[in-house]
């Protein structure tokens, strides 16, 4: 049995590339859950269990650090490991992230590698793969 993935970002094509990235990186996944905004993360959550919360910081709606805030104050979730993936450069709002218990912070345009280090780094070998799929020469 894979992972349980739930990638909130606000562009769906953000999210086919995360899909594809982790899909890549020697995960076994055994579903994707998609969310456009924080508040769509959290109805999910009230319906589905998740290993891993790869998460924008700017959306509509509700935003990536009002999620975190969200998950902190929840027993169940403030568990699940959160990855922000971000073209957010201002030190305060990682800073704030960070404070808030994310496992990872990549910073957008990013390398598929660099994505499979983090998920190496947050998941460890208990999920991975045994055939060792490379992403060197991926084109995105």
């Amino acid at each position: 049995m894979g992972l349980q993935v739930l990638i909130v970002d606000d562009s769906a094509t953000m999210r086919a590339v995360l899909k594809k990235v982790v899909s890549l990186s020697g995960y076994e996944v055994g579903r994707y859950l998609e969310a456009s905004n924080g508040q769509e993360a959290l109805d999910t959550l009230t319906r589905e269990w998740v290993d891993l919360i790869l998460l924008d910081l700017h959306m509509p709606v509700m935003d990536g650090l009002t999620l975190l805030r969200n998950l902190k104050q929840e027993e169940l979730h403030n568990r699940i490991p959160a990855v922000l993936l971000t073209t957010e450069g201002s030190r305060d709002a990682i800073d704030e992230a960070r404070a808030l218990g994310i496992a990872a912070h990549v910073k957008k345009p990013f390398q598929p590698e660099t994505i499979r280090d983090v998920l190496q780094q947050v998941l460890g070998e208990e999920y991975a793969r045994k055939d060792d799929e490379d992403l060197e020469g991926c084109d995105f």
